[in-house]
């Protein structure tokens, strides 16, 4: 009998749990928390598959998301060759809007600009980013020629053998490039603790970089747009754009890898939590950080793990490339929640998505619905109701993550 590739992955990815934890997990919490994430990566995609026969995206239609590392040399080369054709190609935003802009990849960074505070802690934070990313990933195709899919970053792999290590961020002709340069004696980055906040404040370890990022494909990249609200070494005042969110504003990509806050926040136990959760309400919420709890959630993690500018400034974060990898791995986790009981957390109409419309609700906004609609304005579309994006077979997409 002739199997399908997705019946080959299935088979491949389920030989993978046999014998774990491995032998280089010295932590039983961890090699725990890796094995039961195995069988839950597993029992997802043996589930997608069964529910992508009725449909527009059937099994052999359905594309592979693959994490970095599982990349051959030629595929990574592949993304990073489309990635800078998308920075090569002219804005579509008018320069009245966006004069900033000067790409098609700077056009998805103002769209995020545009929604972050209609995008974070709110109810459509998964679903928006969800077709956030696979339209970057369709421009990345349709645009620059590019046959592969996109990968994503397993903070629990990078965790364990440390970010510089990883051949995401080891500055290699395949990486994602690697860290910034040096600066020494930096400053704990301190999140919060605004005065007459009653949140007390949130320390974080400066990672081993922090100056601009100097090997690698993406080592000469132009971050056009912002800062906005660049959180920086010391604590000091976030750094913006005196002229505006969406002037020009050139200069280098900046990177300051923290295996510390990778490890603290963004371990195979971290994502063993969030999944615990038995509410979107509370999944998303531990996933993007309770504020005050003093955990900034694998979504926090990641941001702050790669650090610099624009990776510690939630609005113009997508300038990094590497922002995709880090929540195509966000919206994996979260296909790996949903499939554990689809009818509520796939289908479900009052159980599928939870919260407002605005970040946690400020300024007071309605709660969110699966009629509401996400737009991208002119870097995508087009314009989507959330009951489309809540399943990765259905709607616009097909595709599955091994």
């Amino acid at each position: 009998m002739r199997l399908s590739t997705l019946s080959l992955l299935v088979l491949q990815a389920a030989s993978t749990c046999i014998g774990l934890p491995s032998s280089s997990t010295r932590d039983p919490v961890i090699a725990k928390a890796k094995a039961e994430l195995e069988v839950l990566a597993l029992s997802a995609l043996q589930k997608t598959r069964k529910a992508a026969k009725g449909g527009q995206c059937t099994p052999e239609k359905i594309k592979i998301r693959k994490e970095w590392g599982a990349l051959t040399k030629v595929e990574r080369l592949e993304y990073i060759q489309a990635v800078q054709c998308l920075q090569a190609k002219p804005s579509r935003y008018p320069a009245s809007l966006a004069p900033g802009a000067r790409s098609r990849f700077d056009d998805f960074v103002v769209t995020h600009i545009n929604q972050t505070q209609t995008a974070h802690y709110t109810g459509n934070f998964l679903g928006l980013h969800r077709y956030f990313i696979s339209l970057y990933e369709q421009a990345l195709r349709e645009e620059c020629g590019y046959r592969g899919t996109q990968p994503y970053w397993d903070w629990a792999k990078t965790a364990e053998t440390g970010l510089s290590a990883s051949p995401i961020f080891d500055g290699s002709a395949t990486s994602m490039s690697g860290n910034g340069v040096y600066i020494p004696s930096q400053g704990d980055i301190v999140l919060g603790g605004i005065e007459g906040s009653e949140l007390p404040p949130v320390y974080l370890p400066a990672g081993t970089g922090g100056g601009c990022v100097t090997s690698g494909p993406f080592a000469n990249m132009s971050v056009n747009l912002g800062p906005i609200a660049l959180d920086v070494p010391g604590g000091g005042p976030q750094q913006s754009n005196p002229a505006g969110p969406f002037a020009y504003n050139p200069r280098c990509l900046r990177r300051d890898l923290s295996d510390a806050v990778n490890q603290r926040f963004a371990n195979a136990s971290s994502i063993r939590h969030v999944l615990s959760q038995e509410t979107v309400a509370n999944f998303q919420m531990i996933m993007q950080g309770i504020p005050g709890s003093g955990d900034i959630g694998v979504h926090g993690g990641g941001h702050y793990s790669l650090g610099g500018d624009p990776g510690r400034d939630v609005s113009t974060s997508p300038g990094d490339p590497a922002f995709y990898l880090h929540h195509a791995m966000i919206d994996r986790v979260w296909w790996m929640w949903q499939m554990v009981d689809a009818k509520k957390r796939v289908y479900g109409e009052k159980t599928a998505v939870a919260g407002t419309r605005t970040f946690l609700n400020i300024p007071e906004s309605g709660k969110t619905t699966l009629d509401d609609v996400v737009d991208f304005g002119y870097a995508a579309g087009p314009g989507r109701k959330l009951n489309e994006l809540m399943s990765v077979v259905e709607g616009p997409f097909c595709y599955v993550y091994v």
